[in-house]
C-alpha cells in the first residue's frame, strides 16, 4: 500500500469501523495497523488516537485495540457522521438525526418565536422565502437551495436561546449537506415540507410560539417520512 497520511489512516479507519466492516469486540495492534497502511507507528497513534476520543476505540495493555459498540460513539461528531453516510449504512443514519430533529427543532421553533430578536425574525422570513422562490422553480437539490436551507435549520436553533438545542446544528447541517451531495434530495421539494417551512418562518417573526412549534412538526415529519422510504 502507497505511503498514508494522518488523515487518510483515520478516514479509512473511521470508515471501517462506521460501515461495520471492524464490528464491535473486534481486536487488532498497533503493529497491524502499521503494516496494512505502510505508516510510522506515529501516524497510526495519532489517527487511534483521534478514534479513542471519539468512543469507537478503547486501546488496554496487552490486549491491544478493541472496537466498541455504537452505544458509545460520539453520535454528533460531524467527522463520525460523514464516515457514516459514506457507508452502507448511509440510509439509516439520514433516518436517525431526522429522527432527533423531531424532538428538538419544534421546541427550539417554539423558544425562537418568543425569544428570537427583530433582526433573526426578519432573516428567518428571508430564508424561507428563498427556500421558496428555489424549491417551486425546481431547484431542491441545488446549492444556493442547500444554503439556504441549512441557513435555516441553524438559525431556528440558534434563536432558540438554548446552547443544548443549539450544539445540534452541525450534526444537522452534515446530515442535509450529506443527503444532497448523495442525490438524495429531491430537486422538486416536497409541497407540505415547503409549505410548512414558510408557515414556521412566519410564526416566528409574528412571535406565535404554538404556531411555529406546529408547523416545524409538519416538515420535521414530512421530511422523516420521505427518508424512511430509503431505509
Amino acid at each position: 500500500m502507497a505511503q498514508a497520511s494522518h488523515g487518510s489512516v483515520l478516514d479509512a479507519l473511521g470508515l471501517r469501523i462506521a460501515a461495520g466492516e471492524l464490528a464491535p469486540g473486534a481486536v487488532f495492534t498497533l503493529a497491524d495497523l502499521e503494516a496494512q497502511y505502510a505508516v510510522s507507528r506515529t501516524v497510526i497513534r495519532e489517527a487511534v488516537r483521534v478514534l479513542e476520543s471519539m468512543g469507537m476505540l478503547a486501546s488496554r495493555r496487552r490486549v491491544g485495540l478493541t472496537v466498541r459498540p455504537p452505544s458509545e460513539w460520539s453520535a454528533l461528531n460531524t467527522q463520525l457522521i460523514g464516515w457514516q453516510l459514506a457507508s452502507p449504512r448511509r440510509a439509516q443514519q439520514i433516518v436517525v438525526v431526522n429522527e432527533m430533529r423531531s424532538a428538538v427543532e419544534p421546541i427550539a421553533a417554539r423558544l425562537a418565536a418568543v425569544r428570537g430578536s427583530d433582526v433573526q425574525r426578519a432573516e428567518i422570513v428571508r430564508l424561507a422565502a428563498e427556500l421558496e422562490k428555489h424549491g417551486h422553480a425546481g431547484r431542491g437539490a441545488s446549492a444556493a437551495y442547500l444554503e439556504a436551507d441549512v441557513a435555516f435549520h441553524d438559525l431556528i436553533l440558534d434563536m432558540s436561546g438554548n446552547l443544548m438545542l443549539a450544539a445540534n446544528k452541525a450534526a444537522i447541517a452534515a446530515v442535509i449537506t450529506g443527503r444532497t451531495d448523495l442525490g438524495l434530495t429531491p430537486a422538486d421539494p416536497y409541497e407540505e415540507s415547503l409549505h410548512n417551512h414558510v408557515q414556521t418562518a412566519a410564526a416566528i417573526a409574528r412571535g406565535d410560539a404554538e404556531a411555529a412549534e406546529h408547523h416545524t412538526r409538519r416538515y420535521v415529519d414530512a421530511v422523516l417520512s420521505e427518508v424512511r422510504a430509503l431505509v
